[in-house]
């Protein structure tokens, strides 16, 4: 039993290592989500009928917060843009990140919905089975094997107070 689990912990740690490449450095840049590390400002022009309502423009462009800052004349300011009334023409500027980049991160992000769903289910339980077959690495009542029981403990306790404190 030791030596097959070996073998698959090893060829599954060989096969998921690029997923886990992928999900390791998505998952470092996402912790700077809410700054602009790495980001980089587009200006995007698109063209709405013309004199729209405010609520409406905010809508179209798909902004979650949309909030009039002026209006002069025909022009419409918001935070990150303008809508010409009389043109239909709105042109607001967006920060991104790099195209492989906010790819990776949508992977790392994915939910049921999205095309990725059994890639992550996947991922998750060949992660949860590297969890249980590393205790079949090392031959039960070694002084190796209790010092890892230790260090497993030790991570355990260090999440749980990281989530609950």
């Amino acid at each position: 039993m030791n030596n097959k689990m070996r073998m698959y912990h090893r060829y599954l740690g060989f096969f998921l290592s690029g997923i886990m490449a992928v999900y390791a450095i998505s998952g470092i840049i996402l912790i700077f989500r809410d700054t602009d590390f790495l980001k980089r400002e587009n200006t995007i022009e698109t063209q709405l009928p013309a004199n729209l309502p405010n609520e409406e423009v905010g809508k179209s462009l798909k902004f979650r917060e949309f909030v009039v800052e002026r209006e002069e004349g025909t022009v419409v300011y918001f935070k990150t843009g303008t809508y010409d009334r009389s043109t239909g023409l709105a042109k607001h500027t967006v920060k991104q990140l790099p195209y492989a980049i906010d790819k990776m991160t949508k992977l790392h992000k994915a939910n049921s919905g999205s095309r990725f769903f059994y890639l992550n289910i996947f991922f998750g339980l060949g992660l949860l089975f590297f969890v249980v077959s590393a205790f079949w690495m090392f031959i039960p009542n070694t002084p190796i094997f209790r010092k890892g029981l230790y260090f497993a403990l030790g991570g355990l306790i260090l999440s749980l107070l990281l989530i609950f404190f």
